[in-house]
């Protein structure tokens, strides 16, 4: 792995709860772009939407902080990191990674674009992962396939904060089926114009497990279990999370992206 570019993975998301689909992603990842032989994927992070995102059936940011704690006990490389779901309201996803960025320059010491590697100005003293690189890595966002598709949706997005996402930070999309990523990249000028820095990865064995469906089986006294791990399959038994109550949560709210940008994006221009 010697002179490859360190890189960190961020999955934002509901995780709701974390299936054993979404700890896949980052090993699918990480396996895809160490065979490119310029990466070298050192960390995996999952932060969890806030509670304010507003979609229907999203339990307490509490409870799925944890359950992904459970769930990645066995994982020496990716960690859950709380400070998305800890704000007072949602928060954009490129305002996330703009954290997490300024988390690392902070460890390092740096100041520095996105996704172009400089020595640091001086050795950080923290013992922490970070510190004990010799460059700041880089931080690419680790998304299903079918968030190209989303890029779509009138007022999901700011066309801003796509392009911010995929020109300075990039993208790492891993196949799910019923989704064309090269396709949705060719109908969009915006990724066409940046698919040097998006990253394709193919899913070989096919892993289609549902959080949907997860939390439908569960309300229905059905066994999800080799779907997600046992330790988060005890912790939603014995806190009795997911129900039918839990699933009216946010019924007929709009998610917060598309209340907050309708507001100010003129549809007739979208």
């Amino acid at each position: 792995m010697k002179n490859r570019i360190p890189l960190i993975l961020l999955a934002c998301g509901s995780f709701n709860p974390i299936t054993n689909m979404h700890m896949r992603l980052f090993e699918l990842a990480r396996d895809h772009l160490h065979q490119t032989g310029k990466y070298q994927a050192v960390e995996g992070i999952i932060s969890p939407v806030n509670d304010k995102y507003a979609k229907r059936g999203l339990v307490s940011a509490k409870h799925r902080i944890t359950m992904t704690q459970l769930a990645l006990e066995t994982s020496d490389w990716i960690r859950v990191d709380p400070w998305e779901s800890e704000q007072e309201k949602w928060t954009e996803t490129v305002k996330v990674l703009r954290h997490h960025y300024n988390e690392l320059l902070t460890s390092h010491h740096f100041r520095k674009e996105p996704g172009r590697n400089n020595r640091p100005i001086e050795k950080a003293t923290e013992d922490s992962l970070s510190s004990s690189l010799a460059v700041v890595p880089e931080l690419k966002l680790l998304c299903g396939a079918d968030i190209l598709k989303t890029f779509q949706t009138p007022n999901l997005w700011k066309e801003e904060h796509i392009k911010e996402i995929i020109e300075k930070f990039g993208l790492v999309c891993v196949s799910r089926a019923g989704n064309d990523p090269r396709q949705y990249m060719t109908e969009s000028e915006l990724l066409t114009r940046y698919q040097h820095n998006i990253h394709l990865v193919k899913e070989w064995i096919q892993n289609e497990i549902s959080a949907t469906n997860i939390r439908r089986a569960l309300r229905k006294g059905l066994s999800v279990k080799y779907l997600v791990p046992d330790s988060v399959i005890s912790y939603i038994e014995h806190h009795n999370i997911y129900t039918e109550e839990s699933e009216q949560k946010n019924e007929g709210d709009l998610l917060q992206p598309l209340k907050q940008h309708s507001t100010i994006v003129n549809p007739l221009n979208d």
